[in-house]
């Protein structure tokens, strides 16, 4: 995405007057309404693209709100799908060592919300402390037999240490079939049982795994506010069986709003396209890939993870000329500070309008 002049830079920095957080927290508040009933928004199908957006009391500028009644319901009960322009950002902002850099505000950053400045900015905070939803997706191929101990060690010893009583965590097991092996669970015994009962042996469907896994564990949380989603991914990047392609599995974790860590097991002394694999699906959903120099080193990028989900910034925003017709609108966030980079998802699906 290209500049045309400095001038146009300084216009997007968060700090000036129409970005301040108290005129945002202002302009966030919407006129009382006595008359009308308020409703809560429902989930949505995992079948409907969606950026994690929060719900909000549609203006007069927003789509309508529709109503279905849900399958196996009874007559009269109804749905009530609130389209909102709500977009939610998570990202960690580092030093040129890596090391993560706390304290910024909103005047340390420019963005682009499809090429555009966002109409206004809701939310801007450190989130240290917000509940996770963790996904933790273990290869289980044959290609991986003689590294799945330290794999196994390295994500036990992880949920021992980023697990908080609010946070929930599932195990995934994944060859050329993907299993399930705990559900979403704050108990971290459940999570270690289940991590040692997967056993390797088959082929790879890694882009399969993912796709299905963003779309049926991550999708459905789009309506719970105020939660972070996250995939650590456990791989050497190979893939020989899926249906899949790369491209449909990022685009399926970027409906799902989620970061997708991957920690590569692909220990040999010259990298290979499965780590190319791994660094391409981090990057376009603002997660970073790892790669370690022996297995037994697996554990380091756990850890790296680990203190980057406790760094990172929460941004809530309303994009400008916002259209919900399920396009794929980019992402630009940079820091002012040419010393520090962010690390953040590259763009969301808006939601579509259901006619």
């Amino acid at each position: 995405m290209r500049f045309r002049t400095c001038a146009l830079w300084t216009s997007l920095i968060l700090g000036s007057a129409a970005w301040g957080l108290a005129a945002a927290a202002q302009s966030s508040q919407p006129p009382p309404q006595p008359s009308t009933p308020q409703t809560g928004s429902a989930p949505a199908s995992s079948t409907q693209p969606s950026s994690g957006q929060q719900a909000t009391p549609p203006s007069s500028t927003e789509p309508a709100p529709q109503l279905e009644r849900r399958l196996g319901e009874p007559p009269g009960t109804e749905v009530l799908h609130v389209f909102t322009r709500e977009v939610d950002l998570f990202f960690a902002v580092t030093n040129k060592h890596g090391g993560f850099v706390n304290g910024l505000q909103p005047k340390d950053f420019g963005l682009l919300d499809d090429g555009r400045p966002p109409e206004r900015v809701i939310r801007f905070e450190q989130q240290t402390n917000l509940p996770l939803r963790v996904g933790i997706m273990i290869d289980t191929s044959s290609s991986i037999r003689e590294r799945f101990h330290y794999e196994q060690q390295a994500a036990v010893d992880f949920l021992l240490q980023v697990m908080h009583p609010v946070d929930e965590s599932f195990v995934e097991g994944f060859d050329i079939q993907t299993d399930i092996e705990q559900n979403f669970t704050n108990r971290v015994d459940l999570l270690n049982s289940a991590i040692e009962r997967l056993r390797p042996g088959g082929g790879t469907a890694l882009f399969d795994s993912l796709y299905k896994t963003c779309r049926d564990q991550m999708l459905p949380l789009n309506q719970e506010e105020d939660v972070r989603k996250a995939i650590v991914m456990v791989s050497d990047g190979d893939d020989d069986y899926s249906r899949a392609t790369e491209d449909e599995a990022i685009k399926m974790c970027q409906r799902a709003s989620t970061i997708v860590y991957a920690i590569s097991t692909n220990t040999g002394p010259s990298r290979d396209k499965g780590d190319d694999v791994l660094r391409a699906i981090s990057s376009a959903t603002g997660g970073q890939a790892f790669f370690p120099p022996s297995m037994p080193d697996v554990g380091e990028g756990f850890l790296n993870i680990e203190a980057e989900l406790r760094s990172q910034y929460s941004l809530v925003y309303v994009p400008a000329d916002y259209k919900p017709d399920g396009a794929f609108r980019t992402i630009y966030l940079q820091c002012v500070d040419p010393r520090y980079s962010v690390r953040v998802r590259k763009g969301y699906f808006a939601p579509r309008q259901e006619q």
